[in-house]
């Protein structure tokens, strides 16, 4: 498990939520598609199921209760809201 800090708290996450979590935390407050993503997170090259993308992401929010930071863009992907 890798850990990230959160004001202060420990936060255990698996190798793809931290992979994932890098890829957001490249481009705050943007839009970044599931293409990109799994590209970013994952290393895909092509398009494959953009399930596994929310799955993911639903997690990642969950550990780090970001149910308000980490937004689901309509027929986008998902936007890192730093500000």
């Amino acid at each position: 498990a890798q850990v990230a800090l959160l004001n202060g708290r420990r936060v255990e996450l698996t190798a793809q939520e931290m992979a994932l979590l890098l890829a957001l935390m490249n481009q705050p407050d943007t839009p970044v598609s599931r293409e990109q993503l799994l590209r970013e997170a994952w290393g895909y090259q092509s398009m494959g199921e953009t399930r596994t993308v929310d799955v993911h992401v639903q997690r990642l929010r969950k550990k780090m209760g970001w149910e308000n930071q980490l937004v689901a863009v309509y027929k986008v992907g998902y936007r890192l809201e730093i500000a």
